[in-house]
């Protein structure tokens, strides 16, 4: 079998559809349904059942899928280390980058990527948090920072610090706020985020604990617009804390009780990639950034991922 026929498979299991998967991998429909068909006959397995919606895999495709998975790691790793032995780390690496360049410390990181392994080619990815994770998993990038909770199988990585959010409303609310439950607080309009997006679960969270429904007036995916829009009176929304306190000491906003919202920031790289010498240079560079220690595996010694 043919390394590109487990690609079109890995990639029609997690579209869903031929041509989706064609899309995602920039070539013809026809192409990877012949290269499905081509798999099906060596293995001698139905992997796929075509439904009036798309493909859905069978019992046999769901029970290979995770190791056609490891192979391709594998073939990726092999050919990452064979760069390592010829004495330095090379290639193109994709990395998602969130909203905040400063807060995840991007600018730092890379220039001591461009310092240490200047064959190493970085190219930088805005995405959304939700986004990033799930071009990660998929293998549309190589890493990304991320906001989040982490406990999928398919995903792994190195937290690099705990977040907080607060509830932050235009200054000019202040009374409106000060002593409002919540279900006053859910009445007032909300800038809120993509669904896809971690700010938008911590909000749904917060808010389905109290069995409540937020109105939503616009809808933001930048930490500083949104931040602008909270200033301008436009409504309340959750403000990374940091964020929050800097407007609120200028008078800009204010914030509703002394509520947090915690989650993470990590930096996440696919699951059973940790070896691959990209990826280590990756880690190693952004745990000295951090000055969080040597990261495990290293020669240097461990540290939590």
């Amino acid at each position: 079998m043919e390394l590109y026929q487990l690609r079109s498979f890995i990639a029609v299991a997690e579209a869903g559809h031929l041509t989706r998967a064609a899309e995602k991998l920039h070539v013809s429909q026809p192409a990877v349904s012949g290269q499905i068909r081509a798999l099906e006959d060596e293995l001698e397995l139905t992997l796929f059942e075509r439904t009036s919606s798309g493909m859905e895999l069978t019992f046999a495709g769901q029970r290979l899928l995770a190791d056609a998975d490891r192979v391709l790691g594998a073939a990726q790793s092999l050919r990452n280390q064979a760069k390592a032995l010829k004495g330095e780390v090379a290639g193109r690496v994709g990395v998602g980058t969130l909203s905040d360049p400063g807060f995840s410390r991007v600018g730092e990181f890379m220039g001591a990527m461009v310092e240490r392994h200047p064959l190493l080619q970085l190219e930088l990815h805005h995405e959304i948090s939700g986004a990033a994770f799930a071009k990660v998993r998929d293998g549309e990038l190589d890493a990304s920072f991320y906001f989040g909770p982490l406990s999928h199988p398919g995903v792994d990585g190195l937290r690099l610090r705990g977040v907080s959010y607060r509830v932050a409303a235009p200054a000019a609310w202040k009374q409106r706020v000060l002593d409002a439950d919540w279900d006053a607080i859910a009445a007032l309009p909300w800038i809120t985020t993509p669904p896809i997006s971690t700010h938008y679960q911590l909000l749904r969270a917060l808010f389905d604990q109290h069995g409540i429904e937020p109105a939503k007036v616009v809808e933001a995916d930048q930490e500083f617009v949104i931040a602008s829009l909270v200033v301008s009176g436009v409504g309340l929304s959750l403000i990374r804390e940091d964020l929050a306190l800097e407007r609120e000491a200028v008078g800009e906003v204010c914030l509703w009780r002394d509520l947090r919202l915690e989650t993470d920031l990590w930096f996440i790289y696919r699951a059973g990639r940790g070896n691959d010498p990209v990826i280590r240079t990756l880690l190693e560079v952004l745990a000295d950034t951090w000055k969080l220690g040597p990261v495990p595996g290293t020669q240097a010694g461990s540290a939590g991922l």
